[in-house]
């Protein structure tokens, strides 16, 4: 069965973009290193320090199936019809993607949903025993609410944005998380995994 991970680059006071969705100095260590790692769905490359590599791209190759909202859709212009991460995306939306791209990127391997449970039944259906990517902020956040996230990755970066969006969106309330069973650090990040709680 498919496993459920809730993933972003993060500041340290719990940020994935400024108000404007821009991520500033996040990203920063995706060029910081001699080592290249590459994202199986887009095929873009980066190149990062060797302890982030060993985490990034086995977490990487192992995304079959990015859950996304429409939101991070329109923002991305849907990565021109290569996911991110993964074989395959989930647009959670409540209207259908613009005819124009769809005419542009025919082949793209993208579905949608209409509700976080349906988009979450969807993706670990499409994602068969592999991993389920969705993206931390407001649809990551609706998915941790309702008990759908299996883990939690965050790529901590050292930096304080002091507003934005933020990792767990609007998520109210206390869940606990079991230690972390991974703790990577590699330069100017610090990469950490958890398992949620049943």
């Amino acid at each position: 069965m498919a496993r459920v991970v809730m993933q972003a680059v993060v500041s340290v006071d719990g940020y994935i973009a400024y108000p404007d969705d821009t991520v500033g100095p996040l990203f920063d260590w995706y060029g910081n290193g001699d080592t290249e790692v590459t994202a199986r769905g887009s095929g873009w490359t980066f190149q990062v320090s060797q302890a982030s590599a060993d985490y990034v791209q086995p977490f990487w190759d192992a995304v079959k199936v990015t859950v996304i909202g429409r939101h991070l859709f329109d923002t991305t212009n849907g990565w021109d019809g290569d996911p991110a991460a993964g074989d395959e995306l989930v647009v959670v939306t409540h209207r259908p993607l613009p005819e124009a791209w769809l005419a542009d990127h025919p082949d793209a391997p993208f579905h949608t949903a209409g509700s976080v449970e349906a988009g979450i039944a969807l993706a670990k259906k499409l994602a068969g025993d592999g991993l389920v990517c969705v993206t931390a902020g407001d649809l990551g956040g609706q998915a941790f609410s309702a008990g759908l996230v299996d883990e939690i990755a965050m790529d901590v970066a050292p930096v304080v944005l002091g507003e934005g969006v933020r990792f767990f969106g609007s998520h109210a309330g206390t869940v606990l998380l079991d230690d972390p069973d991974r703790v990577v650090q590699g330069d100017r990040v610090l990469h950490l995994h958890y398992t949620v709680r049943r």
